[in-house]
């Protein structure tokens, strides 16, 4: 129960909810238990001691239980079921919350459709166990315990000998439930990584079908199908085998029950009524605990996915807010680099590689080289999107930890490589970073961003639903949108991310005069391959490897020959002075 314990934050403030639903079981219970005594009665005093006037107070009383009965069983369903849905909503909203502030070093190795499995599939299976399942087990022990104390009531030697069996039952339940929790937990691993390999091929769909890699993508779908199938199927068996084992025991009790109860009769020490009552009680007993190899069942469900989502809530937040983080609305945006090594995993080789320069507010900084010499490392250690293995990141003379973490991001646009748009209105998506902006503002953004002209050519305008991911847009098209996003916070820092890339020469030449405009008093980082996008920068940082090999503005890095050289004469140059200049 130690997944249920840690879990119990959830759940336990609504157990008002669970005792009055536990309240109504047992007026449904006991009022269950009354039907044998009845049938008992029927038979050996209106039966068989031929008091027919009892008939009409029978079927009155009988009636009068029944209504009792189906009025402690709305409540108990209902009641049972809000405890459920008010303890997973709180779960699944801290769930959520948990993964809004999770860093991406956690989203990094994380797979968005074991994610997005968590938090449906697996919240579901802990939602019915506690809306049905503690009541189960209440609901079971009470039968039973009730049902035993009817039955040595009638008479304890056909008791004793009826129950003779039900050790038994108990083992084989036990084993069930220790071989059927860590079946389960393979179903829920292999559910997710089902749901994973779905998610990501729908995303990159067109890159499949560009490829013509549909049979490839079928195969390991069923590769991952059948994956799941297996730990199903072999979960299965586990419940193929001991059902019926367990439904023959409860059989044995039923035939030991006839045997002797029929001679109990015969010698005159039971009456007949007695028996047939005594009948229907054992099955009272013996479906529960046959039962409560569902309830096992469930409940091993639940506990890995309680587990599953323990990982989550658990997972330790590698960025956090110190006690008396500065709070400040704005910042001047001077940006220093003191030495910095950044390392993304352990035992590989470092991102960033004793990184030192001085951004002034209003300047403009250039990162450029080949992928993965850490351009972007650079600016994600601004936003302390990742924490630095050694050396410092300040900001206006403050270490970045020293700042809240709302204060740092709100002052500090970021323009990414690949623009993420939501599927919303193109005004809503411009509008995100800051919501109260007007719309004078959000055209005056976009116009900078040079996306007004598109939009207001677009059947809606501004108003104008997107599809998934910016659907309906041109990668141009989006780059600019999330441009226009940027500029809308009116940030103190400017990142772009190789902002221009999707757009052509003329439309990346407009952007980029607009956003002089718009770096003025900003520090900006402009990340490209490009040197067109960045030779107008106050200083420009040439990387390899996670190092600076290079550093300077544009006309003095061209005269050094260097690696800045090299690119410049491969975007400028023809091929064969290229070839020339650079066999091989």
């Amino acid at each position: 129960m130690d997944t249920f314990k840690k879990l119990k934050s959830f759940f336990w403030p609504y157990k008002r909810l669970l005792f009055i639903s536990l309240l109504a079981l047992l007026f449904v219970t006991g009022i269950t238990v009354v039907y044998p005594i009845v049938l008992q009665i029927t038979i050996d005093e209106v039966v068989l001691g031929e008091r027919y006037p009892l008939i009409p107070f029978l079927a009155f009383g009988f009636i009068v239980i029944m209504a009792v009965k189906g009025l402690a069983t709305y409540f108990h369903q209902y009641l049972g079921e809000l405890f459920g849905i008010k303890s997973v909503y709180d779960l699944r909203n801290a769930l959520y919350k948990k993964l809004q502030k999770l860093s991406f070093k956690y989203y990094d190795n994380a797979k968005t459709g074991d994610l997005m499995s968590r938090l449906t599939s697996d919240v579901e299976s802990f939602r019915a166990f506690l809306s049905f399942g503690f009541s189960s087990v209440v609901r079971i022990t009470l039968i039973i315990l009730i049902s035993l104390g009817v039955m040595f009531y009638y008479s304890v030697p056909l008791a004793l000998v009826t129950m003779a069996s039900m050790p038994f039952l108990v083992v084989v339940t036990a084993r069930f439930d220790k071989q059927v929790h860590p079946a389960f937990r393979g179903v829920r691993k292999s559910l997710g990584r089902l749901n994973t390999r779905v998610q990501e091929n729908v995303s990159g769909i067109h890159t499949v079908k560009s490829l013509s890699r549909e049979d490839f993508e079928i195969g390991r779908f069923a590769n991952s199908n059948q994956n799941y199938r297996d730990h199903y199927l072999h979960t299965a068996s586990i419940w193929a085998k001991f059902f019926p084992l367990m439904e023959l025991l409860g059989n044995i009790s039923v035939v030991v029950l006839l045997g002797y109860g029929g001679h109990l009769v015969i010698q005159g020490d039971l009456q007949p009524g007695e028996l047939v009552a005594f009948f229907s009680l054992v099955w009272y007993i013996v479906w529960p605990l046959t039962d409560f190899g569902f309830v096992i069942n469930q409940f091993s469900q639940a506990k890995a996915s309680g587990e599953r989502l323990l990982e989550i809530l658990e997972q330790r937040e590698d960025i956090q807010e110190i006690t008396n983080a500065k709070k400040q609305t704005q910042i001047k945006g001077h940006v220093t680099f003191e030495d910095v090594t950044l390392t993304y995993v352990e035992e590989d080789d470092a991102a960033l590689k004793s990184i030192s320069f001085d951004a002034p507010p209003g300047k403009v900084i250039g990162l450029i080289g080949a992928t993965g010499a850490g351009k972007t490392s650079i600016t994600q250690l601004i936003t302390r999107f990742y924490e630095p293995e050694q050396g410092s990141v300040l900001i206006d003379g403050h270490p970045v930890q020293q700042y809240g973490l709302k204060t740092l991001r709100r002052n500090i646009g970021f323009v990414l490589q690949e623009a993420f748009l939501f599927s919303t209105t193109i005004l809503e998506n411009i509008r995100y970073g800051n919501p109260d902006a007007t719309m004078d503002e959000v055209m005056d953004a976009a116009k900078r961003a040079q996306a007004h002209d598109f939009i207001i050519d677009m059947p809606n305008g501004y108003e104008t639903l997107l599809g998934e991911r910016g659907m309906g847009l041109s990668g141009g098209q989006k780059q600019r949108i999330a441009i226009a996003r940027a500029i809308l916070i009116n940030p103190r820092i400017l990142v772009l991310d190789d902002a221009t890339s999707a757009v052509d020469m003329e439309t990346e030449f407009k952007i980029q005069k607009a956003l002089r405009e718009v770096m003025k008093g900003r520090t900006t980082f402009i990340i490209a391959h490009r040197i067109s996008a960045l030779k107008h920068a106050d200083e420009i940082l040439v990387l390899e490897d996670g190092k600076v090999v290079e550093r300077g503005v544009h006309e003095n890095l061209l005269k050094n020959g260097g690696t800045y050289q090299r690119i410049y004469d491969i975007q400028y140059q023809d091929q064969d002075t290229v070839l020339e200049k650079h066999p091989g």
